[in-house]
């Protein structure tokens, strides 16, 4: 009697166990990162800051970050810089999906800001204009931005120089559909 008792209580805790295990492939969902780096799940494509950081238009490689900008738009005030988000996407999915088109970054004090639009020719602008296809990264490996030394496409941002004593400055990302926003914190 102990015997049949006592094999359905190790068949029991087997199933119990497979089913746990099961569950346990489930990924989670990572909306936050307290760190550049990390692959947020917006919408259903996978968005990583690979860096941020201010740009100098006097040095040689960030002047080509700042490719055809008109003047006007070209011109900082004495109070602002520029500061350059180089983003990776990629889709993991057997499915094309739209790219997101809405980015700010917010500082401590709550001021937002938002991507100044980059003409058509600069080769390292992020660009939504195409759904990404399955498996497909953007920027694309052969472009100008992937084989670029900062590996992403850039978002380009006209901060006031004292938002980056106002730390942690937050990248959120808004998806297409309008679901939940993606959040990292941008390394300064």
């Amino acid at each position: 009697m102990i015997q049949p008792l006592r094999s359905l209580i190790l068949a029991t805790v087997a199933v119990a166990a497979l089913f746990a295990a099961g569950c346990g492939n489930k990924e989670d969902v990572v909306l936050e990162g307290k760190t550049e780096g990390i692959y947020l799940d917006v919408g259903e494509l996978k968005y990583q800051v690979q860096i941020s950081r201010q740009l100098n238009p006097q040095d040689t490689e960030d002047r080509e970050y700042l490719t055809a900008i008109p003047p006007l738009e070209r011109r900082l005030k004495p109070d602002e810089t520029w500061f350059g988000v180089f983003l990776r996407v990629q889709n993991d999915t057997e499915d094309t999906h739209p790219l997101a088109t809405r980015f700010e970054i917010e500082d401590t004090q709550g001021t937002i800001f938002r991507p100044v639009p980059l003409p058509v020719v600069n080769g390292y602008a992020y660009r939504a204009v195409a759904p990404l296809e399955p498996k497909e990264v953007l920027p694309a490996p052969n472009s100008t931005a992937g084989f670029g030394s900062t590996g992403g496409a850039l978002l380009l941002f006209k901060l006031k120089v004292d938002t980056l004593a106002l730390r942690p400055l937050v990248l959120s990302i808004t998806p297409p559909d309008g679901g939940e926003k993606g959040h990292v914190d941008l390394d300064v």
